[in-house]
């Protein structure tokens, strides 16, 4: 079975400018995702995925291979549905990790358990997420909780927030829905693996890169 990982780095960013190329702890994050898969162990190859041909030499460098998706799945209303579908047709695997780099307190141990846990069960995708045991509320109306009764936080049944640090697709299930005219990002068998909110902080301002730079300084005492 090719397994295989793969970084999604698009250099557009409206929130914060080339947030793959921004330095953590002194290295990029994009570095960071590529010597974090590497450690893991868990991988046949490791891809960076990017519209801009600027990725290509770092991902050799660092012992990743480059694949250059077209312009037109760099921009942001491209959605990762499209991406991973165009990565998918040109990169042959039987299972994929995406290993998104803007999710940098992610531990190379937690990749390679999750890249186990995955490949080892029926699941067609594995989504990373954050299980929240707190009243949570939709458009106004109670998710886990009700207005008749008040209920220990610890005896609620926890919300799934999905975080995309790490997610797993089997290749053929993904091209195989989308081909016929379905989501492969949500397709068969869904399964959720649990990750703390340390491991799932993801970086989409500079404030969380703020956070990240602090949290990063406490993990590596």
């Amino acid at each position: 079975m090719k397994t295989i990982a793969m970084i999604p780095a698009r250099m557009g960013s409206q929130r914060l400018t080339k947030k793959n190329l921004r330095l953590l702890a002194g290295k990029p994050l994009i570095v960071h995702a590529i010597e974090k898969c590497r450690t893991a162990g868990c991988f046949d190859e490791i891809w960076v995925n990017s519209e801009d041909a600027e990725f290509g030499p770092i991902a050799d460098s660092n012992g990743a291979r480059f694949y250059q998706r077209p312009t037109e799945l760099g921009n942001n209303v491209a959605t990762s549905e499209q991406f991973v579908f165009d990565f998918l047709q040109h990169v042959p695997c039987d299972v994929m990790l995406q290993v998104h780099s803007i999710a940098p307190l992610l531990g190379s141990d937690e990749v390679a358990d999750f890249t186990k846990a995955f490949v080892e069960s029926d699941n067609s995708v594995m989504l990373a997420c954050i299980e929240d045991k707190i009243e949570v509320a939709y458009q106004g109306k109670p998710v886990n909780f009700s207005f008749f009764e008040k209920t220990n936080s610890q005896d609620l049944i926890p919300t799934q927030r999905i975080t995309w640090s790490i997610t797993g697709f089997r290749s053929a299930d993904y091209l195989n829905a989308v081909n016929v005219g379905g989501i492969g990002t949500y397709n068969g068998k869904i399964g959720f693996y649990p990750v703390s909110a340390i491991s799932g902080h993801v970086i989409k301002t500079q404030e969380d890169l703020d956070v990240a730079e602090a949290l990063f300084s406490v993990l590596r005492k």
